[in-house]
């Protein structure tokens, strides 16, 4: 069967995401935009994931645990997951590894963990934006042995990205996915960059806020609607 996706979408949790962006919002917002999975990919922290997957439930949207992962390049990466404790193991295992500066709320956002009614259970100390220091190089493998797929975030936009950043996609970070923020530019870079055409491609929004969430537009043939179909998909 078909289902439509939105893979990348941030929460409040994330210091650029808006307040609005709570578990019962993104989730009520996907079923009205007729969604039926999508990825809560917030940076470098997995925190809200289960407040999300929790409200999706109620929503009827099914919610994947990931993350959006910074580099030590600066290039962000998706991270999805089969399980919630996946997520949350390599949310800790991040949170090891990146560097730690005192968020400032007033400059960058209030950085909120919640819980499934949308209420405040907790802040991020440290700012979640900067660089971890986990390479491109390897991105895919670490994760992979968390149990979970990575994959370059929006590769046509001009900063973090892998391609504006390094100016090709290694074949030996071992990627088999790539994600587009605008669909349109795939014939193009595919010109530039063959190795594209060997890779599944995955449009998401990248939302931040309610209103860039993105109509029911891109689908994926899976066997059955689970985290584990959406990951051996891309996967394959």
């Amino acid at each position: 069967m078909k289902y439509y996706y939105d893979l990348h979408l941030h929460s409040c949790l994330s210091p650029c995401g808006d307040m609005d962006m709570t578990p019962n919002n993104i989730t009520g917002m996907a079923a009205i935009l007729g969604l039926d999975v999508i990825a809560l990919t917030d940076h470098n922290t997995s925190l809200n994931c289960e407040a999300t997957i929790e409200a999706g439930k109620r929503n009827g949207v099914l919610v994947i645990p990931g993350m959006e992962l910074t580099t030590s390049e600066d290039i962000h990466a998706v991270c999805l997951f089969p399980t919630l404790e996946r997520a949350l193991d390599w949310s800790e295992y991040v949170d090891n590894h990146r560097i730690k500066v005192k968020n400032r709320p007033e400059i960058y956002g209030r950085q909120v963990i919640m819980n499934s009614l949308d209420e405040e259970i907790g802040e991020t100390e440290h700012l979640l934006l900067p660089a971890t220091e986990i390479s491109i190089m390897n991105a895919h493998d670490l994760v992979g042995d968390f149990g979970g797929i990575c994959y370059p975030a929006h590769i046509d936009r001009d900063s973090y990205s892998i391609l504006s950043v390094l100016g090709e996609i290694d074949e030996s970070c071992g990627f088999t996915v790539a994600e587009l923020a605008d669909k349109t530019k795939l014939d193009p870079l595919k010109k530039l960059h063959p190795i594209l055409g060997g890779m599944k491609i995955v449009t998401n929004s990248d939302a931040h806020y309610l209103e860039n969430m993105r109509d029911a537009e891109n689908r994926l043939e899976l066997p059955e609607l689970s985290a584990e179909a959406v990951i051996s998909f891309l996967r394959s």
